[in-house]
């Protein structure tokens, strides 16, 4: 089966970073991480949901987070140098990113914007995220990740 490239997979094969792409059933009507480590077989905890938002002071950030766990607004506001921040709302997400619900990557992103990801992913030695389109996994080191986009490992949940 031959799988389209999308943004965030042309940005990793240009910087030679390792990582496998790991197809997936989409269920329109659960578009959960929770949904797709189950599609995976993998432990929720390893598959990472993207979240932009937008903070008071410094504008659109994103935060990278283990799929069934809630984003700590107050830690990430204070982490991303706001008083306050907030989710973007669903309609704005793909004039923001260029990605929509479900398949929003960190990377290939139109814009590079601040990104955090929670300390846990240290505890694997891969993790999942999305690969810019539904039923799409990228597979990749947490490490690699951290470096092709200069993300800051923090405390989000």
């Amino acid at each position: 089966m031959k799988i389209e490239k999308t943004n965030a997979v042309r940005l990793l094969d240009k910087e030679k970073v390792k990582y496998e792409l790991i197809p997936y059933e989409v269920d329109e009507s659960d578009l959960s991480a929770i949904h797709v480590a189950e599609q995976l077989g993998e432990d929720v905890n390893q598959v990472f949901k993207t979240l932009v938002l937008k903070g008071d002071k410094t504008g659109y950030f994103v935060c990278i987070i283990p799929g069934a766990e809630e984003l700590n607004l107050k830690a990430a506001a204070k982490i991303s140098g706001n008083k306050n921040c907030e989710m973007i709302p669903m309609k704005d997400l793909l004039g923001i990113t260029g990605y929509i619900r479900g398949a929003c990557s960190p990377i290939g992103m139109k814009k590079l914007f601040p990104t955090y990801i929670d300390k846990s992913c240290k505890k694997f030695s891969l993790i999942y995220i999305s690969a810019g389109r539904r039923g799409l996994q990228i597979q990749i080191n947490p490490d690699d990740l951290v470096k092709i986009i200069g993300i800051n490992i923090e405390d989000l949940i």
